[in-house]
């Protein structure tokens, strides 16, 4: 066996499908890359067209297949029909990847309940529902590879985590639910953990150039995280090389958090 057949033995999407919210740009986008360069027919589903239209017509000019699906996942309707919607693309998916989000974070004094409710919806709400319409039909067909997209607040709180910080801590939770019920079927549930990447999701941070400078000082690497940097650690987890990986919070923050 050559060196290219066995890593396309272990880390070869071929054939598998993949559904990703949040798609369209950031770490979303760069998961659906790296996700359809593996081989995976990727629907991508965001709430902006322009956007998705872009992010797909980029990934189909570079020789993958992708097709994006308009869905605002703010609502429980709104992520039932993307759920359907996106399934009717490429079939049924074999990989969920939940990275779309909200980033509300007044602080906890001004926290009203608006706010939690949005945050709720879009960032744990939308990942059950679609892990729920997903997830037992992977389990009957052997395979299946939920990941969520977390965050750091997740394990620490550090400006104004509040209820993002819980909605990102839940989603953890859910995601080890998950692997309790649906692991011994084949479908393995797992997060990735950012540190800081310089995102649209992240632009208040972004626009502080100190504070961008103190949070790259803060990792091991001296730099803050690129979209590019999690496609490796997606692949991986989409993957068979990944059968034995489940219920786990996989962190891709250069060593911010240890450090």
């Amino acid at each position: 066996m050559t060196s290219r057949d066995y890593l396309s033995e272990l880390f070869s999407l071929d054939g598998r499908v993949a559904v990703v919210t949040g798609g369209s740009s950031g770490i979303g986008r760069g998961v659906a890359g790296a996700l359809a360069h593996a081989g995976a027919s990727v629907v991508l589903v965001a709430r902006r067209e322009a956007e998705l239209s872009r992010a797909a017509g980029e990934l189909t000019a570079e020789g993958c297949r992708a097709a994006w699906v308009s869905a605002d996942l703010g609502s429980g309707d709104g992520a039932r029909e993307a759920g359907d919607r996106a399934a009717e693309v490429f079939g049924e998916p074999d990989i969920l990847v939940n990275c779309a989000g909200i980033n509300l974070r007044p602080p906890m004094g001004e926290l009203d309940e608006e706010v939690w409710d949005t945050t709720m919806a879009v960032n744990l709400k939308a990942p059950y529902l679609l892990g729920q319409r997903y997830g037992p039909g992977m389990a009957e067909r052997g395979y299946g590879r939920i990941i969520h997209i977390t965050s750091q607040q997740a394990h620490r709180a550090f400006v104004h985590s509040g209820a993002y910080g819980v909605s990102k801590g839940a989603l953890e939770s859910l995601a080890r639910s998950q692997a309790e019920a649906w692991s011994p079927h084949g479908v393995t549930c797992n997060t990735l953990v950012p540190g800081f990447v310089m995102t649209p999701l992240n632009e208040r941070l972004s626009s502080d150039p100190d504070r961008v400078a103190a949070l790259a000082a803060r990792t091991m690497v001296g730099r803050n995280g690129l979209a590019e940097d999690f496609a490796g650690a997606a692949v991986f987890l989409a993957s068979a090389a990944s059968s034995y990986v489940t219920g786990q919070s996989v962190f891709v923050d250069g060593g911010f958090s240890v450090h």
